[in-house]
């Protein structure tokens, strides 16, 4: 006999359900990032008011004055460095303002790593003018014989199908890209290079007879409270007339090795800070060689932030290079993905422009593949004897490819990445460069003072809650308490296994909000019992058995369930759009709750309930909980027909 309309094979659904559970839990248990004992793998991933974790405050610094940012200001700083958090995954992290310069990060987890959450996130593309060896003046540097690192990144294009190839034609063919040169130091060097000018042709200073002066032992420069020309006037003194005026007539970096005199001229400014470094004019900066790429990584953040002046800056901690006026900036970018090369297998940073950002970038690659007006020199030519571009990220050149052809399409930032720092450069570089410069204070790990206790309460009151809900089951509906039964506790081992999987996937954390949406999910799932149950009952009060009452009641009941439940959804998604923090992650865990109990519904309390209506013990009020809906042959209900099974 054929089963009735709406009934499925039970068989084949608990068996899908079987596979579910068979698939979440050897993910739980040998999922790649699965580490440690058996009962570490069972460890879901808790928050901050459970087990503690990092906080780290950033505080906004100024290089001009000592006034404190606008609250406008400090706010949107606020919400950028949330959502660079939020994009590392569901942590429900802290971000707030403290004062009137503070922002204060925390993120469950000991030693958590927050590095480049407060960086600027700056970015420029220049031109490079000059390079040279940022080693100091111990090292020899010779252009042109140095090899910059192959490995680093480069834009290229990616609206070509032959994007990678030199340009075979006119400097306009669009099927150039940018790529990283392999040639001499600061990027390559044609055969016989011309040599940069030596220090020695320098004119003396008029000052050259006055004695050095001694350095003094403090830094002099008060970003704080002084200018920038004031800061400039400061260290000035402090290096001395002489050493000052010697600096300021180089044309090159200097050579020690053939100009002991100028050696020691130049030597106050070996006793330099990073932070009075940066208060440098530019020139300074490369021609000095004691101002070495390690104190020059150093300075403090934002100290070549002016996209309207030259700047130098270093490539891996090596290469000196001397900057062009910044020509395409971070605005210019219109979104950042961190994607796969499938042609190299490397990760890399993509990048498309805005409208005007593409037209700023195509003039920009233009003037660097034709060399216009000769500003390049000779050292800091690729290969192809093309200018290259840097893309300057805050104070470090990330890459300084030789543009190898007009780039008209959107562009690619390659080199070294792991999927996680390219996905990071691209978040930065999405949500947008800070509006504050921020110093950041040594990060702290803090303890849940409460938290044990919040977890074991939390615990304690969801497990209440579902034996409160087994009692009711049982008591009212008996044997058919044991499907509500074992219905939640299915439910609860998916959500367990859901949360160990998402905290190592996304970063899914238990807080105690996050607790407090399981526990209401709980009534969610008691109403999709009752709402079958009494739809039962109805159908067999109608004079149908109980075996043919099954299949018509899930058919009636089922819409009903689906609606209840996808009201619950939707205003859970409702809720975590437009919330922040651990209202977020009880609205996550709510929904989730919720889609998993649906899945039990239909994988397993239909079909076992099938299996239940062919048992003996189905038929009997006393057991099935069906009560007086049951009529025995022997006791028709008076005024209305018997209905038996065909």
């Amino acid at each position: 006999m054929a089963p009735p309309q709406g009934q499925m094979r039970p068989g084949r659904q608990l068996a899908v359900l079987g596979l579910i559970f068979t698939v979440l839990y050897l993910l739980v248990f040998f999922g790649a990032d699965a580490k440690g004992s058996w009962t570490d793998r069972l460890q879901p991933k808790l928050g901050l008011d459970l087990v503690g974790g990092t906080r780290q405050t950033l505080e906004a610094v100024t290089m001009a004055s000592g006034q404190a940012p606008s609250a406008e200001a400090l706010e949107r700083a606020r919400e950028i460095i949330q959502a660079r958090v939020d994009s590392r995954g569901v942590a429900e992290a802290e971000v707030v303002t403290d004062g009137n310069r503070n922002i204060v990060i925390s993120v469950p987890g000991t030693n958590a790593d927050l590095s480049g959450i407060g960086t600027p996130a700056e970015l420029r593309f220049r031109k490079v003018l000059k390079s040279t060896d940022g080693g100091g003046p111990t090292s020899s540097p010779t252009p042109g014989a140095s090899a910059t690192p192959s490995a680093s990144p480069s834009p290229g294009a990616s609206a070509s199908p032959s994007a990678g190839a030199p340009p075979s034609g006119s400097p306009s063919s669009a099927a150039a890209t940018a790529s990283p040169s392999s040639g001499g130091q600061g990027g390559g060097a044609p055969a016989s290079p011309t040599p940069t000018p030596s220090a020695s042709a320098t004119p003396t200073p008029s000052t050259s007879g006055s004695p050095a002066p001694t350095p003094s032992a403090s830094p002099v420069v008060d970003p704080a409270n002084q200018t920038l020309e004031e800061q400039r006037a400061a260290v000035e003194r402090k290096v001395g007339a002489e050493a000052w005026s010697a600096a300021n007539g180089l044309q090159a970096p200097a050579d020690f090795s053939t100009d002991a005199a100028l050696a020691e001229k130049l030597k106050p400014f070996a006793d330099l800070t990073p932070e009075e470094i940066a208060v440098l004019p530019p020139n300074i900066q490369y021609n000095v060689p004691t101002i070495t790429c390690e104190k020059l990584d150093q300075r403090p953040p934002g100290s070549i932030k002016d996209e309207k002046q030259q700047a130098v800056a270093c490539e891996l901690g090596q290469v000196k290079h001397f900057l062009d006026v910044a020509k395409v900036l971070g605005t210019d970018v219109a979104d950042a993905d961190g994607v796969l090369d499938q042609s190299t297998s490397q990760w890399v940073v993509s990048l498309e422009f805005t409208g005007d950002g593409q037209k700023k970038w195509t003039a920009l690659t233009r003037e660097a593949y034709n060399n216009e007006g000769g500003a390049c020199d000779q050292a800091a030519l690729g290969n192809e004897g093309r200018c290259k571009v840097a893309v300057v990220l805050d104070n470090d050149v990330i890459s300084a490819p030789e543009i190898q052809g007009v780039l008209t399409g959107n562009s690619q930032i390659s080199g070294n990445f792991t999927a996680a720092s390219a996905n990071e450069l691209a978040s930065q570089l999405r949500y947008g460069a800070l509006p504050l410069t921020f110093k950041p204070q040594e990060a702290q790990n803090i303890t849940a003072t409460l938290g044990t206790e919040h977890l074991r309460a939390g615990l304690l009151a969801a497990g209440i809650g579902m034996l409160l809900v087994v009692i009711y089951a049982f008591f009212y509906y008996r044997l058919l308490g044991s499907v509500i039964f074992l219905s939640l506790l299915l439910s609860g081992l998916l959500v367990f296994g859901a949360l160990v999987v998402l905290g190592r996937q996304i970063g899914f954390t238990l807080t105690l909000a996050g607790i407090a949406g399981f526990i209401v999910s709980l009534g969610v799932a008691a109403d999709s019992f009752v709402i079958y149950f009494e739809r039962l009952k109805d159908e067999i009060r109608e004079g149908r058995s109980p075996r043919s009452a099954v299949p018509r009641a899930w058919a009636r009941a089922r819409r009903t369930i689906i609606s209840a439940n996808a009201i619950s959804i939707m205003a859970a998604v409702v809720l975590y759009l437009v919330s922040v923090g651990t209202v977020q992650g009880f609205a996550f865990a709510l929904g989730l709750a919720t889609i998993l109990d649906l899945v039990v519904v239909f994988l397993f309390r239909h079909p076992i309930m099938t299996l239940f209506a062919r048992t003996p013990a189905f038929l009997s009020p006393r057991v099935s909980g069906l009560g007086r809906a049951i009529q025995r042959d022997d006791e028709p209900q008076p005024g209305k027909p018997r209905v038996k099974e065909a």
